[in-house]
Parts: C-alpha cells; structure tokens; sequence
C-alpha cells in the first residue's frame, strides 16, 4: 500500500497493490498492521455503502465534538469526486479542501481524519460507495456545510442543472455560518 500526501495534513491517499491476471484481480482495502506502519493507527467501528447514479452531490457532512469520525473511503464500482474539507480550528488550512478522484478502477482510498467534513459527487453513471469509520453515527452530533458554497469554490465535475441533493444537503448551511457558530468549530476558533 503506498500513501500519497495531499494539499491537506492528515487527509492521504492509498494506493493499493493491485494482483491481477485473465480471472481477474485482488487487492488488500485494509490491513490494520500495514496501516499502522504507514502512520494510520486507527480502530474503525462501522462500515457504511451507499449507491449513487450520476450527478448525485452527497455532503459535506460531519459528526461533531466527541463523535467526530475519521474515515477511510473508497469506491467499488463508477467514479466520484471525494471532497475533505478541513474544519479544524485554528488549522493553517482551515477552510481549505482537498479533492480526489476515486473509482473502482484506480481502487484509490481517502484517510479523512476527524475535523474534516467530506462530501462525493457521482461522476460516472452509478457509484457504489464504502467508508469505514472510527465512531458511531450520531443523528444529534451531525452537520453539514452547503456543497455549493461559492466562499468554497468546489468544482464538482457536475453542472449545477444537472445536481441532484437530498433535502438535508440542500438545506445545508453556509461556510460563513458554520465560522459563525462556536458550537460547531473542532478546538478553537481560527
């Protein structure tokens, strides 16, 4: 498994091993061990999949105080673009995303640690999508920063017209609001 820095600390790529032949291929999506050797030593609780079809914007979500949950995402059929927008207070990269494709092909993951909100757009025409997670989901703990917030400036690959949200990320309340509200900031405020 290699692990690819990206734009923000804490948020990496894997890239994993890829065997194939004419049956087909393996690869190895988590090994607690491995990752531990990489820097990643974390115990993940749940597992969650979700299917999209394309133009499907879901996020950017997070869970917060003490049921903030670091990810480990993937996808197992279609492409997505995987947003980590990071929330930590006082983070010199507060406000500031990082953007990865991932897909079935490239079998890329995500790390997105705790303070992070995360969001995918279905580029392709479904997405089957898993995450593992390092806490339970919390209904009360949960939020959400609107995926179209032009203070953000995310380039979903989708053209607006052809977006599609639920009634929650529609609803989903601005990056200045969040700022706003002290209740929601992961350690101090920037």
């Amino acid at each position: 498994m290699e692990k690819l820095e990206t734009a923000l600390p804490g948020v990496f790529v894997l890239e994993p091993r890829i065997s194939g032949d004419g049956r087909g291929y393996f690869c190895e999506t988590w090994n607690e061990r491995t990752m531990a050797e990489a820097g990643l030593d974390v115990r993940f609780v749940q597992d969650n999949e979700s299917l999209s079809h394309y133009g499907v914007i879901r996020g950017l979500h997070y869970q917060k105080g003490g049921a903030s949950q670091a990810k480990l995402v993937r996808v197992i059929e279609g492409e997505v673009l995987d947003v980590a927008l990071d929330l930590r207070a006082g983070s010199p990269t507060f406000g500031r995303f990082a953007a990865v494709k991932l897909s079935g092909e490239n079998h890329r993951q995500v790390f997105i640690p705790k303070g992070f909100a995360h969001g995918f757009a279905v580029l392709s025409k479904r997405a089957v999508f898993a995450y593992k997670c390092d806490a339970f989901y919390e209904p009360a703990a949960e939020g959400s920063v609107s995926a179209l917030d032009p203070e953000l400036g995310i380039d979903w690959g989708v053209p607006a017209s052809q977006a599609s949200f639920s009634e929650k990320d529609r609803n989903a309340q601005s990056f200045a609001r969040y700022r706003s509200n002290p209740d929601f900031f992961f350690g101090r405020r920037p």
